[in-house]
């Protein structure tokens, strides 16, 4: 039922008016989004690098004591590093298996250090039992071992006591809170926001509630959490401040409204759910998500978010880095033939269209005389344009003005190297912004933009004078948004090239 409301509410955007004008705010919502936000951390991503700095620490331990004492006395023996290996591998599993890789166990230090002593305790004792019965009990060090044990043990209790106070910092700060904003503010909202609040480990914090109806039904407060406004303001508040999920209190019944609703707000890099606490219509377990113990029904997820996102910055920023080396002398060429075509600067910067609609700078080389130059891409450029210098025709065609949009990727980190392209913020077609003429335009902004994309290696780059290319764009770029992988990005990568030389009939 939900996939079913999730894609009828794609397909219904085609007749839903553009909805990312400006909008004025309450007092109340200006306040939220005035306050200071800190950058959140992934609880998911957090607990892997733990598990990765376990296996890592009981490792070195491990080693350092055997290269330290084992190796001087009895010389090198490979078996060792195969046990230690394993012992460090045993002791994650067993941690897990222990259940101390969540955010919350990593807070109470009691609970915390009673689980991972007992289990590396466990660890030992199962790597002594098999050393009997193996009969190798001669052969290995027993200073090793306890000196493995104690130290480790130690190492273990140290970074467990830093990881808690950061763990404690952080959620000071609201690193580690899924700022969430509830839809609907009457008595089932107000029950949900209560619900919420009793919980002790759902990281929730509750920045306010929409709602469009101002009866009697619509409170001003539910539960102590103010009313910030109506569902129209939720895209401009989301723009303003960090918001990571969307929480209907709303009946599944009221699926008319539910759908209008979510026309307007699946175009944010949000969770969308809708709460489940109070519906005598239930499903299996397996189809809720739970928020401490309040059960929801997810409708749309974040893209690329997680260890996704991690992948996706490495690749950016290793694969960036080395593509930038390797342009640095085609750079130089075309800075130097820009510089003697005709007299300006070499590059310009222009405002484009970033991540969730923040407006970012976007390095190009300059193909427009300098007098000329149209820093808001108010005026397309066309075929034959008398703008362009002789050297920007070539770059233009080849895409080779774009190749400074590569410090965009691996210093400022605003561009990634595939995603959708970023469209200047005043780019139009025929008098008409882009997100006038094409309904759910913002929605390709829910990931980082990129120097190439999906849309361009198909063909659907250049000059945009009709109507049909924007929607194509657009179209392709959700595609990739719904279909994104590492493996994704690398095809398009090398896909690129190919595309330049066969599908540039629009690039002038």
């Amino acid at each position: 039922m939900l996939d079913a409301a999730a894609s009828a509410a794609t397909i219904a955007v085609a007749g839903q008016p553009a909805i990312e004008r400006r909008r004025r705010l309450s007092p109340a919502a200006l306040a939220v989004t005035n306050q200071k936000v800190h950058r959140a951390y992934s609880p998911i991503v957090l607990a892997g690098f733990v598990r990765i700095a376990d296996f890592g620490l009981l490792s070195f331990v491990g080693s350092a004591v055997y290269f330290g004492y084992v190796v001087p006395i009895s010389g090198f023996h490979w078996e060792y590093l195969a046990a230690i290996v394993g012992m460090a591998i045993s002791a994650v599993i067993c941690f897990q298996a222990a259940d101390i890789y969540q955010i919350q166990v990593f807070r109470a230090q009691v609970r915390q250090m009673t689980r991972m002593i007992s289990s590396y305790c466990f660890v030992f004792l199962l790597f002594i039992g098999l050393s009997f019965f193996a009969k190798l009990g001669s052969e290995v060090s027993r200073l090793w071992l306890a000196a493995f044990f104690f130290i480790g043990l130690g190492a273990l209790i140290t970074s467990r006591v830093v990881l808690a106070n950061r763990i404690r910092s952080w959620a000071r700060q609201g690193r580690l809170d899924r700022r969430t904003i509830i839809v609907g503010a009457d008595q089932s909202g107000e029950d949900l926001v209560r619900a919420l609040k009793l919980q002790n480990d759902s990281e929730i914090e509750i920045l306010g509630v929409f709602d469009d109806r101002s009866d009697s039904r619509s409170l001003d407060t539910c539960a102590g959490v103010p009313k910030l406004g109506k569902v129209d303001d939720i895209v401009e508040f989301a723009r303003r401040t960090r918001v990571d999920l969307v929480l209907f209190a709303l009946p599944i019944s009221a699926e008319t409204r539910i759908l209008d609703m979510l026309k307007k707000l699946w175009v944010l890099p949000v969770d969308i759910r809708l709460s489940a606490h109070t519906n005598k219509l239930r499903f299996r377990p397996r189809s809720y998500s739970y928020l401490g113990a309040v059960p929801t029904l997810d409708v749309f997820e974040a893209p690329i978010t997680d260890w996704d996102l991690v992948m996706k910055w490495l690749f950016d920023r290793l694969v960036g880095a080395l593509i930038l080396l390797l342009a640095l002398p085609v750079m130089a060429l075309v800075a130097l033939a820009i510089k003697l075509d005709s007299p300006g600067p070499v590059l310009f910067r222009q405002k484009r269209f970033g991540f969730n609609n923040e407006r970012i700078d976007v390095f190009k080389f300059r193909s427009l005389y300098h007098h000329q130059a149209d820093p808001t891409a108010s005026k397309v450029v066309t075929k034959n344009d008398p703008r362009v210098t002789r050297v920007g025709r070539f770059i233009r065609k080849t895409s080779l003005d774009e190749l400074p949009q590569l410090f965009n990727v691996v210093f400022k980190g605003n561009l990634s190297l595939v995603g959708p392209r970023p469209h200047a913020v005043q780019g139009k077609l025929q008098n008409r912004l882009f997100d006038e003429a094409v309904d759910g335009y913002f929605a390709r902004h829910r990931v980082k933009p990129g120097i190439t994309g999906w849309a361009q290696i198909n063909g659907w780059r250049g000059e945009i004078d009709k109507e049909e290319k924007i929607q194509k764009r657009v179209e392709f770029d959700l595609y990739y948004i719904e279909n994104w992988s590492v493996l994704l990005d690398l095809y398009i990568l090398l896909k690129t090239p190919l595309a330049l030389m066969t599908k540039s009939e629009n690039a002038y």
